[in-house]
Protein backbone atom coordinates (compact mmCIF):
# COMPACT_ATOMS: atom_id res chain seq x y z
CA UNK A 1 0.00 0.00 0.00
CA UNK A 2 1.63 3.34 -1.20
CA UNK A 3 2.21 6.15 1.77
CA UNK A 4 -0.63 8.59 0.33
CA UNK A 5 -3.59 5.17 0.68
CA UNK A 6 -1.88 4.52 4.02
CA UNK A 7 -2.10 8.22 5.32
CA UNK A 8 -5.62 8.24 3.77
CA UNK A 9 -6.97 4.85 5.20
CA UNK A 10 -5.38 5.94 8.69
CA UNK A 11 -6.90 9.66 8.46
CA UNK A 12 -10.39 8.08 7.44
CA UNK A 13 -10.40 5.90 10.66
CA UNK A 14 -9.43 8.03 12.63
CA UNK A 15 -12.59 9.75 11.80
CA UNK A 16 -14.74 6.89 12.55
CA UNK A 17 -13.85 6.86 16.34
CA UNK A 18 -13.59 10.84 17.04
CA UNK A 19 -16.63 11.97 15.00
CA UNK A 20 -18.24 13.69 11.33
CA UNK A 21 -14.75 14.67 10.21
CA UNK A 22 -14.08 15.31 6.08
CA UNK A 23 -11.61 12.79 5.22
CA UNK A 24 -12.32 13.19 1.16
CA UNK A 25 -10.32 15.25 -1.63
CA UNK A 26 -6.89 13.83 -1.51
CA UNK A 27 -7.01 11.64 -4.45
CA UNK A 28 -7.51 12.66 -7.98
CA UNK A 29 -10.52 10.56 -8.29
CA UNK A 30 -12.01 12.16 -4.86
CA UNK A 31 -11.74 15.84 -6.52
CA UNK A 32 -13.77 14.48 -9.30
CA UNK A 33 -16.67 13.19 -7.45
CA UNK A 34 -18.95 16.30 -7.53
CA UNK A 35 -19.68 14.83 -3.50
CA UNK A 36 -16.07 14.45 -2.59
CA UNK A 37 -15.90 17.77 -0.09
CA UNK A 38 -19.30 17.27 2.00
CA UNK A 39 -18.69 16.59 5.36
CA UNK A 40 -19.73 13.25 6.91
CA UNK A 41 -20.80 10.99 9.78
CA UNK A 42 -19.34 8.04 11.09
CA UNK A 43 -20.04 4.69 10.61
CA UNK A 44 -21.49 4.18 14.53
CA UNK A 45 -23.72 7.14 13.49
CA UNK A 46 -24.94 5.17 10.71
CA UNK A 47 -25.61 2.38 13.09
CA UNK A 48 -26.58 4.30 16.12
CA UNK A 49 -29.05 6.48 13.92
CA UNK A 50 -27.31 10.09 14.85
CA UNK A 51 -27.97 11.34 11.58
CA UNK A 52 -29.07 14.14 11.07
CA UNK A 53 -31.31 14.84 7.75
CA UNK A 54 -28.57 16.10 5.52
CA UNK A 55 -25.52 14.30 7.51
CA UNK A 56 -27.37 11.36 6.40
CA UNK A 57 -27.60 12.20 2.53
CA UNK A 58 -23.72 13.49 2.58
CA UNK A 59 -22.40 10.38 4.67
CA UNK A 60 -24.34 8.04 2.47
CA UNK A 61 -23.15 9.46 -1.04
CA UNK A 62 -19.94 8.99 0.88
CA UNK A 63 -19.15 5.83 2.36
CA UNK A 64 -15.91 5.02 0.43
CA UNK A 65 -14.35 7.73 3.05
CA UNK A 66 -15.23 5.36 6.04
CA UNK A 67 -13.43 2.63 5.26
CA UNK A 68 -10.23 1.35 2.79
CA UNK A 69 -12.10 0.17 -0.74
CA UNK A 70 -12.03 -1.91 -3.58
CA UNK A 71 -12.77 -0.53 -7.03
CA UNK A 72 -15.21 -2.24 -9.32
CA UNK A 73 -14.31 -0.14 -12.41
CA UNK A 74 -17.30 0.52 -15.22
CA UNK A 75 -17.49 -0.46 -18.80
CA UNK A 76 -15.78 0.89 -21.42
CA UNK A 77 -18.99 -0.20 -23.20
CA UNK A 78 -22.22 0.85 -20.86
CA UNK A 79 -25.13 -0.93 -21.61
CA UNK A 80 -28.04 1.57 -22.55
CA UNK A 81 -30.92 2.27 -20.76
CA UNK A 82 -33.18 3.59 -23.48
CA UNK A 83 -35.81 6.16 -21.64
CA UNK A 84 -39.74 5.47 -22.54
CA UNK A 85 -41.11 7.84 -20.23
CA UNK A 86 -44.57 7.87 -18.32
CA UNK A 87 -46.30 10.08 -16.27
CA UNK A 88 -46.21 7.90 -13.21
CA UNK A 89 -46.27 11.04 -10.77
CA UNK A 90 -50.01 11.85 -12.54
CA UNK A 91 -51.18 7.58 -11.98
CA UNK A 92 -49.15 5.84 -8.87
CA UNK A 93 -52.14 6.00 -6.36
CA UNK A 94 -51.74 3.59 -3.16
CA UNK A 95 -54.90 3.23 -1.18
CA UNK A 96 -54.32 1.97 2.36
CA UNK A 97 -56.57 1.91 5.24
CA UNK A 98 -55.46 5.25 6.90
CA UNK A 99 -54.69 6.99 3.61
CA UNK A 100 -53.92 7.28 -0.20
CA UNK A 101 -50.53 8.19 -1.41
CA UNK A 102 -48.98 9.64 -4.71
CA UNK A 103 -45.58 9.64 -5.91
CA UNK A 104 -44.53 12.76 -4.20
CA UNK A 105 -45.98 11.54 -0.92
CA UNK A 106 -43.59 8.71 -1.30
CA UNK A 107 -40.22 10.53 -2.23
CA UNK A 108 -41.23 12.80 0.68
CA UNK A 109 -42.12 10.71 3.27
CA UNK A 110 -39.34 8.20 2.94
CA UNK A 111 -37.10 10.51 2.52
CA UNK A 112 -36.18 9.42 -1.03
CA UNK A 113 -32.98 10.72 -2.76
CA UNK A 114 -33.36 8.60 -6.12
CA UNK A 115 -35.58 6.79 -7.72
CA UNK A 116 -35.26 4.67 -11.05
CA UNK A 117 -38.36 2.61 -12.71
CA UNK A 118 -37.41 0.07 -16.02
CA UNK A 119 -40.11 -1.78 -17.66
CA UNK A 120 -38.92 -3.86 -20.54
CA UNK A 121 -35.67 -2.63 -19.92
CA UNK A 122 -36.16 0.69 -20.74
CA UNK A 123 -36.87 3.71 -18.34
CA UNK A 124 -40.01 5.17 -17.30
CA UNK A 125 -38.96 7.05 -14.63
CA UNK A 126 -36.16 8.67 -13.00
CA UNK A 127 -35.24 11.31 -10.54
CA UNK A 128 -32.85 12.62 -7.91
CA UNK A 129 -33.48 14.43 -5.18
CA UNK A 130 -31.57 16.03 -2.17
CA UNK A 131 -28.44 17.02 -4.38
CA UNK A 132 -27.69 13.72 -5.89
CA UNK A 133 -27.20 13.30 -10.31
CA UNK A 134 -26.98 10.14 -11.81
CA UNK A 135 -23.60 10.16 -10.72
CA UNK A 136 -24.38 10.45 -7.52
CA UNK A 137 -22.37 6.39 -5.96
CA UNK A 138 -25.06 6.13 -3.14
CA UNK A 139 -24.46 3.17 0.15
CA UNK A 140 -26.05 -0.21 -0.27
CA UNK A 141 -25.86 -1.59 3.12
CA UNK A 142 -27.93 -4.83 2.83
CA UNK A 143 -28.21 -5.12 -0.94
CA UNK A 144 -24.44 -5.83 -1.04
CA UNK A 145 -25.79 -9.45 1.15
CA UNK A 146 -27.70 -10.24 -2.43
CA UNK A 147 -24.51 -9.31 -5.10
CA UNK A 148 -22.47 -11.34 -2.61
CA UNK A 149 -25.05 -13.80 -3.14
CA UNK A 150 -25.22 -13.90 -6.59
CA UNK A 151 -21.00 -14.27 -6.81
CA UNK A 152 -22.05 -17.66 -5.49
CA UNK A 153 -24.09 -19.01 -7.98
CA UNK A 154 -21.44 -17.25 -10.50
CA UNK A 155 -18.83 -19.19 -8.94
CA UNK A 156 -21.09 -22.45 -8.99
CA UNK A 157 -21.41 -22.21 -13.30
CA UNK A 158 -17.86 -21.21 -13.26
CA UNK A 159 -17.00 -24.45 -11.32
CA UNK A 160 -14.64 -22.91 -8.65
CA UNK A 161 -17.74 -23.85 -6.07
CA UNK A 162 -19.05 -27.42 -6.20
CA UNK A 163 -22.42 -27.30 -5.27
CA UNK A 164 -24.37 -24.76 -2.48
CA UNK A 165 -24.08 -28.44 -0.75
CA UNK A 166 -20.63 -27.98 -0.17
CA UNK A 167 -19.40 -27.11 3.24
CA UNK A 168 -18.08 -23.27 4.37
CA UNK A 169 -15.04 -24.82 5.86
CA UNK A 170 -14.13 -25.98 2.79
CA UNK A 171 -13.68 -22.41 1.41
CA UNK A 172 -12.80 -20.87 4.73
CA UNK A 173 -10.55 -22.89 6.77
CA UNK A 174 -9.98 -20.19 9.40
CA UNK A 175 -13.81 -21.35 10.63
CA UNK A 176 -12.66 -25.42 10.82
CA UNK A 177 -13.59 -26.30 14.74
CA UNK A 178 -16.69 -23.66 15.41
CA UNK A 179 -19.78 -23.70 15.24
CA UNK A 180 -19.67 -23.02 11.11
CA UNK A 181 -18.05 -26.78 10.91
CA UNK A 182 -21.10 -28.97 9.29
CA UNK A 183 -22.71 -26.01 7.81
CA UNK A 184 -23.67 -25.96 4.31
CA UNK A 185 -23.05 -22.80 1.97
CA UNK A 186 -27.26 -23.32 1.31
CA UNK A 187 -27.24 -22.80 5.14
CA UNK A 188 -25.56 -19.83 5.19
CA UNK A 189 -27.23 -18.54 2.18
CA UNK A 190 -30.54 -19.23 3.91
CA UNK A 191 -29.26 -17.37 6.98
CA UNK A 192 -30.11 -20.96 9.00
CA UNK A 193 -26.48 -21.76 9.73
CA UNK A 194 -28.21 -22.50 13.64
CA UNK A 195 -24.84 -20.20 14.70
CA UNK A 196 -26.13 -17.85 16.98
CA UNK A 197 -26.72 -14.10 16.56
CA UNK A 198 -28.01 -11.18 17.53
CA UNK A 199 -28.36 -8.09 14.22
CA UNK A 200 -29.50 -5.45 16.70
CA UNK A 201 -27.75 -2.63 14.65
CA UNK A 202 -28.30 0.07 17.93
CA UNK A 203 -27.13 -2.42 20.38
CA UNK A 204 -23.99 -1.37 21.23
CA UNK A 205 -22.89 -5.33 23.10
CA UNK A 206 -24.76 -6.84 20.02
CA UNK A 207 -22.74 -9.46 17.78
CA UNK A 208 -23.45 -7.21 14.59
CA UNK A 209 -21.38 -4.59 16.80
CA UNK A 210 -19.01 -6.96 17.47
CA UNK A 211 -18.73 -7.19 13.38
CA UNK A 212 -18.24 -3.23 13.04
CA UNK A 213 -15.87 -3.18 15.62
CA UNK A 214 -13.80 -5.78 13.56
CA UNK A 215 -14.19 -3.88 10.65
CA UNK A 216 -12.85 -0.53 12.38
CA UNK A 217 -10.28 -2.21 13.52
CA UNK A 218 -9.08 -3.36 9.90
CA UNK A 219 -6.89 -6.26 11.01
CA UNK A 220 -6.70 -9.07 8.38
CA UNK A 221 -8.70 -12.02 10.20
CA UNK A 222 -10.46 -9.84 12.70
CA UNK A 223 -14.16 -10.56 11.31
CA UNK A 224 -13.37 -14.13 10.74
CA UNK A 225 -12.41 -14.48 14.33
CA UNK A 226 -15.84 -12.61 15.38
CA UNK A 227 -17.77 -15.30 13.46
CA UNK A 228 -15.56 -18.18 14.65
CA UNK A 229 -16.00 -17.39 18.33
CA UNK A 230 -19.96 -17.66 17.76
CA UNK A 231 -21.63 -20.56 19.65
CA UNK A 232 -24.52 -22.60 17.95
CA UNK A 233 -28.06 -22.59 18.57
CA UNK A 234 -29.67 -25.26 16.68
CA UNK A 235 -29.17 -27.43 14.03
CA UNK A 236 -27.69 -26.73 10.48
CA UNK A 237 -30.24 -26.13 8.12
CA UNK A 238 -32.74 -25.96 11.20
CA UNK A 239 -33.10 -22.29 12.84
CA UNK A 240 -33.24 -18.78 10.08
CA UNK A 241 -32.01 -15.80 11.83
CA UNK A 242 -31.33 -12.70 9.68
CA UNK A 243 -27.07 -12.51 10.14
CA UNK A 244 -25.02 -9.94 8.74
CA UNK A 245 -22.38 -12.24 10.01
CA UNK A 246 -23.67 -14.58 7.85
CA UNK A 247 -23.13 -12.65 4.95
CA UNK A 248 -19.25 -12.15 5.62
CA UNK A 249 -18.84 -15.50 6.06
CA UNK A 250 -20.21 -16.05 2.39
CA UNK A 251 -17.91 -13.48 1.44
CA UNK A 252 -15.02 -15.46 2.76
CA UNK A 253 -16.36 -18.36 0.98
CA UNK A 254 -16.51 -16.76 -2.44
CA UNK A 255 -13.09 -15.12 -1.67
CA UNK A 256 -11.80 -18.74 -1.12
CA UNK A 257 -13.47 -20.02 -3.74
CA UNK A 258 -12.27 -17.45 -6.39
CA UNK A 259 -8.75 -17.40 -4.92
CA UNK A 260 -8.49 -13.51 -4.50
CA UNK A 261 -11.07 -10.30 -4.45
CA UNK A 262 -14.35 -10.40 -4.67
CA UNK A 263 -14.45 -7.60 -6.23
CA UNK A 264 -12.74 -8.35 -9.13
CA UNK A 265 -14.81 -10.94 -9.54
CA UNK A 266 -17.71 -9.07 -9.42
CA UNK A 267 -16.05 -6.51 -11.67
CA UNK A 268 -14.44 -9.81 -14.35
CA UNK A 269 -17.80 -11.47 -14.39
CA UNK A 270 -21.02 -8.74 -14.44
CA UNK A 271 -19.81 -5.21 -13.87
CA UNK A 272 -17.79 -5.27 -17.26
CA UNK A 273 -18.95 -7.52 -19.35
CA UNK A 274 -22.90 -6.58 -18.68
CA UNK A 275 -21.84 -2.82 -19.31
CA UNK A 276 -22.26 -0.89 -16.01
CA UNK A 277 -21.27 2.81 -16.96
CA UNK A 278 -19.79 3.91 -13.39
CA UNK A 279 -16.96 2.73 -10.74
CA UNK A 280 -18.31 1.23 -7.49
CA UNK A 281 -16.57 0.75 -4.38
CA UNK A 282 -17.24 -2.04 -1.76
CA UNK A 283 -15.74 -1.69 2.01
CA UNK A 284 -12.55 -4.29 2.57
CA UNK A 285 -11.89 -6.06 5.93
CA UNK A 286 -8.51 -4.34 6.08
CA UNK A 287 -5.95 -2.48 3.93
CA UNK A 288 -5.97 -4.91 0.96
CA UNK A 289 -8.20 -7.07 2.72
CA UNK A 290 -11.40 -9.21 1.75
CA UNK A 291 -14.36 -7.28 0.87
CA UNK A 292 -17.50 -6.82 3.62
CA UNK A 293 -19.84 -9.46 1.95
CA UNK A 294 -23.25 -7.90 3.63
CA UNK A 295 -22.64 -4.05 3.39
CA UNK A 296 -20.69 -0.98 2.36
CA UNK A 297 -21.23 -1.55 -1.32
CA UNK A 298 -21.76 2.07 -3.25
CA UNK A 299 -22.84 2.26 -7.00
CA UNK A 300 -24.88 4.82 -9.10
CA UNK A 301 -28.64 4.54 -9.35
CA UNK A 302 -28.30 3.30 -12.81
CA UNK A 303 -25.86 0.81 -11.73
CA UNK A 304 -27.97 -0.85 -9.32
CA UNK A 305 -31.04 -0.91 -12.41
CA UNK A 306 -28.99 -2.88 -14.19
CA UNK A 307 -27.88 -5.38 -11.80
CA UNK A 308 -31.24 -5.66 -11.57
CA UNK A 309 -31.83 -6.39 -14.86
CA UNK A 310 -29.41 -8.62 -15.17
CA UNK A 311 -31.01 -10.56 -12.64
CA UNK A 312 -34.20 -10.40 -14.03
CA UNK A 313 -32.77 -11.59 -17.18
CA UNK A 314 -31.72 -14.48 -15.33
CA UNK A 315 -27.98 -13.86 -15.45
CA UNK A 316 -27.57 -13.58 -19.38
CA UNK A 317 -25.04 -12.09 -20.67
CA UNK A 318 -24.21 -12.05 -24.49
CA UNK A 319 -27.06 -14.56 -24.92
CA UNK A 320 -25.86 -16.87 -22.33
CA UNK A 321 -26.39 -17.12 -18.32
CA UNK A 322 -23.84 -16.96 -16.04
CA UNK A 323 -25.74 -18.33 -13.16
CA UNK A 324 -27.09 -21.98 -12.76
CA UNK A 325 -30.40 -22.64 -14.48
CA UNK A 326 -33.37 -21.36 -11.67
CA UNK A 327 -30.95 -19.53 -9.51
CA UNK A 328 -33.10 -16.15 -10.15
CA UNK A 329 -36.33 -17.83 -9.25
CA UNK A 330 -35.28 -20.13 -6.18
CA UNK A 331 -33.29 -16.97 -5.32
CA UNK A 332 -36.56 -14.98 -4.70
CA UNK A 333 -38.90 -17.50 -3.21
CA UNK A 334 -39.55 -18.43 0.41
CA UNK A 335 -37.42 -21.60 1.44
CA UNK A 336 -37.84 -24.47 3.86
CA UNK A 337 -35.98 -25.51 6.56
CA UNK A 338 -35.33 -29.44 7.61
CA UNK A 339 -38.24 -29.27 9.95
CA UNK A 340 -40.80 -28.22 7.44
CA UNK A 341 -40.89 -24.68 8.31
CA UNK A 342 -41.22 -22.22 5.52
CA UNK A 343 -39.33 -19.28 6.27
CA UNK A 344 -40.30 -15.69 4.02
CA UNK A 345 -36.48 -15.72 2.88
CA UNK A 346 -34.66 -16.37 -0.46
CA UNK A 347 -31.12 -16.56 -1.54
CA UNK A 348 -30.30 -13.53 0.29
CA UNK A 349 -32.73 -11.69 -1.50
CA UNK A 350 -36.56 -10.74 0.21
CA UNK A 351 -39.17 -12.56 -1.75
CA UNK A 352 -42.50 -9.83 -1.91
CA UNK A 353 -45.09 -9.72 1.23
CA UNK A 354 -47.53 -7.86 -0.06
CA UNK A 355 -50.97 -9.76 -1.97
CA UNK A 356 -49.76 -8.08 -5.40
CA UNK A 357 -45.76 -8.93 -5.24
CA UNK A 358 -46.71 -12.45 -3.89
CA UNK A 359 -49.18 -12.94 -6.74
CA UNK A 360 -46.26 -11.15 -9.48
CA UNK A 361 -43.38 -13.47 -7.68
CA UNK A 362 -41.76 -10.24 -6.76
CA UNK A 363 -38.71 -10.50 -4.51
CA UNK A 364 -36.02 -7.33 -3.60
CA UNK A 365 -32.45 -7.07 -2.25
CA UNK A 366 -33.42 -4.87 0.61
CA UNK A 367 -30.50 -2.27 2.78
CA UNK A 368 -31.35 -0.15 5.47
CA UNK A 369 -32.31 3.38 6.04
CA UNK A 370 -34.44 2.85 2.48
CA UNK A 371 -32.51 1.47 -0.03
CA UNK A 372 -34.06 -1.26 -2.50
CA UNK A 373 -33.76 -3.12 -5.75
CA UNK A 374 -37.45 -4.73 -6.26
CA UNK A 375 -37.58 -7.57 -9.09
CA UNK A 376 -41.03 -8.21 -10.67
CA UNK A 377 -40.43 -10.94 -12.99
CA UNK A 378 -44.44 -11.30 -14.11
CA UNK A 379 -44.34 -7.48 -15.17
CA UNK A 380 -40.50 -7.28 -16.23
CA UNK A 381 -40.29 -4.52 -14.04
CA UNK A 382 -37.27 -3.38 -12.02
CA UNK A 383 -37.27 -0.49 -9.40
CA UNK A 384 -34.14 0.69 -7.89
CA UNK A 385 -34.61 3.51 -4.45
CA UNK A 386 -32.14 4.91 -2.59
CA UNK A 387 -33.69 6.98 0.52
CA UNK A 388 -31.54 8.45 3.30
CA UNK A 389 -33.82 7.71 6.67
CA UNK A 390 -32.04 8.35 9.55
CA UNK A 391 -32.81 4.89 11.70
CA UNK A 392 -31.75 1.76 10.64
CA UNK A 393 -35.22 0.66 12.52
CA UNK A 394 -37.73 0.11 9.49
CA UNK A 395 -39.69 3.35 10.14
CA UNK A 396 -40.56 4.50 6.87
CA UNK A 397 -43.72 5.91 7.00
CA UNK A 398 -44.68 4.29 3.86
CA UNK A 399 -44.21 0.57 2.76
CA UNK A 400 -42.01 0.54 -0.12
CA UNK A 401 -43.11 -3.11 -1.42
CA UNK A 402 -46.87 -1.93 -1.36
CA UNK A 403 -45.65 1.25 -3.26
CA UNK A 404 -43.98 -0.69 -5.74
CA UNK A 405 -46.92 -2.76 -6.43
CA UNK A 406 -48.63 0.54 -7.13
CA UNK A 407 -45.98 1.71 -9.51
CA UNK A 408 -46.42 -1.19 -11.13
CA UNK A 409 -50.23 -0.81 -11.46
CA UNK A 410 -49.57 2.53 -12.92
CA UNK A 411 -47.47 1.22 -15.54
CA UNK A 412 -48.40 1.09 -19.13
Amino acid sequence: MSNAVSKRTNWCLASVAVGALLCGGVSAQAQEYLHAEEEIGTVEQIYDGHLTPDLAVSTFRNIDRLFPVRTISGSDNPKPLPEALQNLEARVKLETEDATYDLYDFLALDNVAGMIVLKDGEVVYETYQRGNTPDTRWMSMSVAKSITSTLVGVAIKDGKIGSVDDMVVDYVPSLAGSAYDGVSIQDVLLMASGVQWNETYTDPESDRRDLLRAQIAQEPGAAMAVMAALPRAGEPGSVHNYSTGETQVLGEVVYGAVGGSIADYLSEKIWQPYGMEADANWWLDSPDGVEIGGSGFSATLRDYARFGQFFLDEGEIDGTSILPDGWTEDAGMPHDLSDGTTIEYGLMWWPGWTEDSIADKAYAAIGIEGQNVYINPTKDVVIVTHMAQPKPLGKEPIDPMAFFDAVVAAIE
